[in-house]
């Protein structure tokens, strides 16, 4: 495989044994008489959309599930074949291009089917219905809003293959709105089963469902964050229903060393003032990276030592209180482990008062991303030049 170069000392590492660990690992916790969507929608949660999307699938995933076209014409254009559902919403206007590329498309709206009708669709255009139960982001809410579209769908040119929805709290302790959203879903399935005699996918499991109770009418789950090696929440992590493999590590390295002496500032506004002598170490990472100013005071791994970030985090770099003089050089770990001394994902998320998910997502694209498999580099993916050195 093509080794890409990238010239700057951070970088985003992806260790595609974890993702394809997880992946059999939810199988195995399911059963076999259940398929597997890998939710690799916003850049397959930071970690990059095709190298993921074909490791989930060599590991027994059945489809890909994306939120906007532009994601599954992205895996498209890059040779995957596999069934991709984009779980969002799509322009009517744009229905052509979906059935085009064989990507199944949601819709939730009746207006939107009528507009898709008057399309000139060249082939069948594959549709999942979503079921608003308690989400209140889209879907049809009603029996009557299910009824009113079944005319439509008898259109030749169209395909209900799957119906689907969404948990708001499968990942809480307390469950009563999901016991109140699983209520409202079996009411309209069945109006849905009324209604409609061709056979339906059913997929109404999120990560943290699939893990807790995936649901017996389901014939797929739809693995997100789960597949990267995060629990959905505090409360599944404790619960470890299965075992999951963190996949993303992000490093980088130090580029400048000097000692200071007491009462000298570091960065911006000099929020940060040393107490005595101190060596501080500078790291080619900042903001712009996603690497966020709240990051201030947070631990990274230098010599398998926690070191803190001090002074304000600036667009493209940070600097770090070391415990000593270090090379120019030095490999620093910001999340992942190194000699045994592990920083997580949920740890980070937890110091900016955030979710897990949203720290791999804001890892932005000017990072590098290196893939490993089996302890080997297969590629390294950089979006500012990829496929080119100089």
């Amino acid at each position: 495989m093509q080794i890409d170069h990238f010239y700057r000392d951070s970088w985003v590492e992806i260790n595609l044994d974890d993702v394809e660990y997880n992946i059999k690992q939810l199988a195995e916790h399911i059963g076999e008489d259940k398929g597997i969507y890998a939710v690799v929608k916003a850049n397959a949660y930071g970690h990059g959309y095709v190298q993921i999307a074909q490791a989930a699938l060599n590991a027994g995933a059945s489809a890909l599930a994306v939120a906007f076209l532009d994601e599954a014409l992205h895996l498209r254009q890059a040779g995957i074949q596999a069934a991709i559902l984009v779980m969002g919403a799509t322009r009517p206007e744009d229905a052509a291009i979906a059935a085009d590329h064989d990507i199944t498309l949601t819709f939730y709206r009746k207006d939107w089917l009528e507009a898709v009708r008057t399309q000139q669709l060249a082939k069948t255009l594959r549709l999942h219905m979503k079921l608003d139960t308690g989400m209140g982001r889209i879907g049809f809410r009603t029996s009557e809003e299910i009824r009113s579209v079944v005319s439509l769908l008898e259109d030749p040119s169209l395909h209900l293959e799957g119906v689907f929805t969404h948990f708001a709290t499968a990942d809480e302790a307390d469950l009563a709105y999901f016991e109140g959203q699983r209520s409202k879903l079996d009411a309209l399935l069945k109006t849905l089963r009324e209604v409609w005699n061709d056979p339906i996918t059913i997929h109404t499991d999120n990560s943290a469902a699939s893990m807790r109770f995936a649901a017996e009418e389901s014939d797929y789950v739809r693995f997100g964050i789960g597949m990267y090696g995060l629990y959905p929440s505090k409360i599944v992590k404790e619960e470890h229903p299965i075992s999951l493999r963190q996949a993303f590590s992000l490093h980088s390295r130090i580029v400048h060393v000097k000692q200071l002496e007491a009462h000298e500032a570091v960065s911006y506004g000099a929020t940060y003032e040393t107490d005595g002598p101190e060596w501080i170490g500078t790291l080619p990472i900042g903001y712009a990276d996603g690497w966020i100013r709240k990051m201030q005071g947070f631990e990274v791994l230098v010599d398998g030592k926690r070191m803190p970030i001090v002074g304000r985090v600036c667009m493209d770099q940070c600097m770090i209180k070391l415990d000593q003089a270090y090379p120019v050089g030095t490999e620093v770990v910001l999340i992942g482990t190194q000699q045994g001394v592990c920083i997580s994902m949920d740890e980070a998320a937890d110091w900016v008062e955030t979710i897990n998910y949203e720290v791999p997502c804001l890892i932005g694209a000017r990072m590098p991303r290196v893939y490993k498999h089996a302890g080997q580099t297969v590629e390294v993916a950089n979006t500012l030049y990829s496929g080119r050195t100089f």
